[in-house]
């Protein structure tokens, strides 16, 4: 039995004391390098078993290049920057909003975070060096060092001379609860299905005699999902060709209603929901100039509002088919707003609150995270004690939520910096056909759709815990000077720098053809700078120049398939805008990609389906199945599952027993055998084309297939494809080869004795370095004890072993093959007579086109 704890405890002993994976990376050249760009997780939380997907794929690739000949160095990163930290500071110092951060010190607030972002540090060394990862800990970047920042300094600068950063003003989701928008791709993380209110709104024409020659009270339905929006409704859309109706209800008792009500002819009986009497019928562009009194009293002196207008984004598909117009709040809105030459009003501030003028409600969150509806439910009150409610309704639809703080989104006008990523397009899309991701499916599909609607990146942050805009302003708000290095500051300002965070560069002031500049106050979005890493963590420029350039652009990343909207696009965006034009910032002879492969994971959700939860505890503990069951049964289930080929997966603990019962333990029970037996347990090389025995011809020829099939599968990256076959091998040599050569192995002729030994002792040298990447601790067990002299100190750093297609002996393996086919048909033969598998056949009569030799008749 297979002692996994214990023994590969004792593994990590010997790689520990004999520095194995430091030389496994000095022992290659340096001017064959592979490079591998390790996405930083933050230091904020335990690793979960996501994380143990991501480590078991970032540690089998660089080792199986590492025995390629290639020189594969591992730096570990943190993340350190953004509302990941901050939220937590925030919670421990009982901090609830910004103001509450100012009054307590920026200052303070930044060194609790720069205390905070290792809370955990240790456990994932821990955690990482007994899963068997081999990536340097030690020497690892954090996002908020001082170089790392400069670096980011250095590309946001780049962007800034190619005229890609700009500052503009438009509808963004922001975080009232945060206080900063966020980018498209941060939004897409929190959508989650709520149950909100909705209402349909009466809204009283003013002139609809005179436009229309109506003598009834006339009043719009417009329909909303976000009711806290209407007290900042400014102008009513509807469709110029869709055609509308004005119409009275009728109540079950028959009578009519006093008022008429307006409504897309299309929607009227979903709205209505009961009998109506038709008045009249026209077309939106008959409606245009209507005017209407506006819905709440606190704006009603708007210029060029309350006015109905026509919109081409105006349908029928729900709703009335007439759409209220808030211009603080949406693109469509904003835009139309503009057009009309409408006074821009926001009646809720940044912190998502009502502002003062809105008598009655200010004050109130508009979205509160406790309670989302709760503001709505108030507003849809007033509606119906002023007479102005037509109905109401609850539905579940998908709403926005930060993606840190799970606070309910508000689409709000603000204004931000951007990259002009929309400029990038064209080669954003052509860098994306020069990258192999696995699966396939991901270039075309998710990341490729992506791509085709990018917009620009939204990449300040109105926070305090990240790196600062490196853009300084004249106090007139003319001119700006954007800053691309520590020096560069240094000489602006005449002062030493030796931090760049926001307490301490906010603070310098310089002057400047007769102009005093001051610091803008936002910080970059924490996606800016993990996507900035490949130059972080070398210092580049400032560093590393050669050694950069020469193992630019990476040749392999890995993460979930969520990063295809987060780190994947933002190394992509980066790289791409660097490597960009005649003289690109990178020295490249084109436009590149930041990574040249890349495997994308699905989630790993518990056995039910369901997703993994601390609080319902529905999951093992990952250390304890690593104790029971040893890392190299943990990574071998994951890694054949379809968790590879970003598809989900149900863990399941049964799912790791089976493979240590069936790989592990099975491959240890022949490794034992083979101890039993050999005379000298070092294995010498043999000559595979002096074997005599059909059966080590066969399992020799079998393991030179199994060599191609892996090498194959791993040059392309798919890493189930590759590591199926070592569990069908293994079989195969425990259940064929052994059980057929037991009687060769206990036997009086000496020579087949010994050629057994030696085929099997070569056998599993050779299996020990094919699974080292996938299985490195049972791999380097079996390989100390049987390696030869002048060998080295552990499979890891062995050579990958090579063969060719043609040596592989296939009228061997398809004549084996064949004969094992035969062999189960006489076992089930024997079972459907009622014949013991032990009780010796007189005969056993088969047809068959193929002359078998005697000794494949023997088997």
């Amino acid at each position: 039995m297979y002692e996994a704890g214990k023994n590969e405890k004792e593994v990590l002993k010997y790689w520990d004391e004999h520095k194995c994976f430091e030389k496994s990376v000095e022992n290659r050249p340096e001017n064959k390098p592979y490079v591998f760009y390790d996405g930083p997780p933050f230091a904020t939380g335990l690793p979960h078993y996501g994380h143990i997907v991501g480590s078991a794929m970032k540690d089998t690739i660089p080792r199986f290049w590492t025995m390629r000949g290639f020189r594969v160095e591992r730096k570990w990163g943190w993340d350190c920057h953004g509302l990941p930290i901050e939220n937590i500071v925030e919670k421990s110092l009982d901090l609830k909003t910004k103001k509450d951060i100012e009054d307590y010190g920026v200052h303070n607030f930044n060194d609790a975070c720069r205390a905070n972002v290792s809370n955990f540090a240790e456990e994932w060394k821990n955690i990482i060096h007994r899963f068997g990862r081999w990536v340097d800990m030690e020497d690892s970047y954090r996002t908020m060092d001082i170089n790392y920042m400069e670096s980011v300094w250095w590309v946001f600068s780049k962007l800034w001379n190619q005229n890609l950063i700009y500052e503009g003003r438009k509808p963004m989701h922001v975080c009232p609860r945060c206080e900063t928008p966020l980018s498209n791709f941060e939004v897409t993380q929190g959508y989650k299905d709520i149950t909100d209110l909705t209402v349909t709104a009466k809204f009283k024409v003013l002139n609809a005699k005179e436009k229309l020659g109506i003598e009834e009270d006339l009043y719009i339905l417009a329909w909303t999902t976000t009711p806290w929006t209407l007290p900042g409704n400014m102008l009513i859309a509807v469709g110029s060709d869709i055609d509308y109706l004005q119409i009275h209800t009728i109540n079950e008792n028959g009578e009519k209603s006093a008022e008429t009500y307006l409504v897309a002819k299309d929607r009227a009986d979903y709205v209505v929901k009961g009998a109506y009497e038709i008045v009249d019928e026209w077309t939106g562009s008959k409606l245009a100039g209507l005017n209407y009194e506006p819905l709440f009293p606190y704006y009603k002196d708007t210029e060029n509002a309350f006015r109905v207008v026509v919109a081409d984004f105006v349908t029928t598909e729900d709703g009335t088919g007439v759409v209220h117009i808030a211009p603080a709040f949406g693109s469509d809105d904003y835009y139309l707003g503009e057009k009309e030459g409408v006074e821009f009003v926001q009646h809720v501030g940044m912190d998502g609150k009502f502002k003062p003028e809105v008598v009655g409600f200010a004050g109130q969150e508009v979205k509160p995270k406790a309670d989302h509806s709760q503001t709505d439910i108030e507003i849809v009150k007033w509606l119906a004690q002023n007479g102005k409610l037509f109905s109401k309704e609850k539905i579940v639809h998908s709403y926005p939520h930060c993606w840190r703080c799970d606070t309910p989104l508000l689409n709000y006008l603000t204004s931000s910096w951007f990259i002009r990523v929309t400029e990038l397009k064209e080669d954003l899309i052509l860098n994306n056909e020069k990258t192999n991701w696995v699966p396939d499916h991901i270039k075309e599909g998710r990341f490729g759709k992506w791509l085709d609607n990018v917009k620009d990146w939204a990449v300040s942050r109105n926070r305090f815990w990240g790196a600062p805009l490196p853009i300084w302003k004249s106090e007139d708000g003319l001119d700006f000077i954007c800053v691309g290095s520590v020096e560069e500051l240094e000489e602006l300002t005449g002062q030493t720098v030796e931090d760049l965070h926001k307490d301490t560069v906010d603070k310098l002031v310089f002057e400047k053809d007769g102009k005093t500049y001051t610091r803008i106050p936002e910080v970059l979005d924490c996606w800016f700078e993990s996507g900035a890493m490949p130059y972080g963590q070398m210092h580049y420029p400032f560093e590393n120049k050669e050694k950069f350039e020469a193992g630019f652009p990476a040749e392999f990343i890995a993460e979930g398939q969520d990063q295809t909207r987060g780190w994947f696009y933002t190394l992509h965006v980066l790289a791409t805008a660097l490597t960009r034009g005649e003289n690109p910032v990178i020295p490249t002879d084109e436009s590149l990609p930041a990574f040249r492969n890349v495997i994308v994971n699905g989630i790993v959700l518990a056995e039910d389906g369901k997703k993994m939860s601390k609080r319902l505890q529905n999951y093992p503990d990952p250390m304890i199945v690593l104790e029971k069951y040893g890392s190299d049964a943990l990574r071998y289930y994951l890694l054949s599952s379809p968790i590879v080929h970003a598809e989900n997966m149900n863990f399941s603990e049964k799912g790791v027993r089976e493979v240590y019962g069936k790989v592990i333990n099975m491959l240890w029970n022949v490794f034992s055998f083979y101890e039993m037996f050999a005379e000298e347990k070092a294995v010498s090389k043999i000559n595979t084309v002096e074997l005599e025995n059909v059966l080590d011809k066969w399992i020799v020829a079998k393991l030179n297939k199994l060599i191609v099939e892996v090498t194959k599968s791993m040059e392309e990256y798919k890493l189930a494809e590759a590591i199926r076959p070592i569990q069908d091998f293994i079989a195969d040599l425990s259940q064929w080869y052994v059980r057929r050569s037991r009687d060769r192995f206990k036997g009086d002729l000496e020579e087949d004795k010994k050629q057994a030994e030696k085929t099997l002792g070569y056998v599993l040298l050779t299996l020990s370095k094919v699974m080292a990447p996938f299985m490195p601790f049972v791999a380097d067990k079996i390989y100390l004890q049987i390696k030869g002299e002048g060998t080295a100190e552990s499979v890891h750093l062995e050579d990958w072993p090579e063969v060719n297609e043609v040596d592989i002996d296939l009228e061997v393996l398809e004549n084996m093959e064949l004969v094992r086919k035969i062999s189960e048909l006489g076992l089930a033969a024997r079972s459907s007579a009622g014949i013991k598998v032990r009780q010796t056949l007189q005969s056993l009569n088969y047809t068959n086109s193929v002359k078998f030799s005697d000794e494949l008749n023997s088997l």
